[in-house]
């Protein structure tokens, strides 16, 4: 039986239950790609996860990278960057 990972949401709302493969794969992807870029749009950031993945993946991704940017958003690893229209996402340093 394959693992899942409880997410979370900023807004506290109900979380989804995803593959734990997927979400590690995702989430590793998305932190390594806000390094590189600073911020990024969700669009931005869906299609330099795409490009790191390539065909590694199976599902849809920008599925995946939503679900997981509010996951790493509720556990304060990144954040939107306020008043940027579109929305940006970056790290939050430590």
């Amino acid at each position: 039986m394959e693992k899942k990972v409880l997410t979370k949401h900023p807004a506290r709302k109900d979380g989804v239950n995803i593959s734990k493969k997927k979400y590690y794969a995702i989430r590793k992807s998305i932190v390594k790609c806000l390094r590189k870029k600073d911020a990024l749009t969700y669009t931005g950031l869906a299609k330099t996860v795409g490009q790191d993945l390539k065909a590694r993946f199976e599902g849809s991704i920008q599925w995946y990278v939503e679900v997981v940017k509010l996951d790493l958003k509720a556990r304060k690893i990144i954040k939107g960057i306020p008043k940027s229209k579109p929305q940006l996402y970056r790290l939050i340093s430590k």
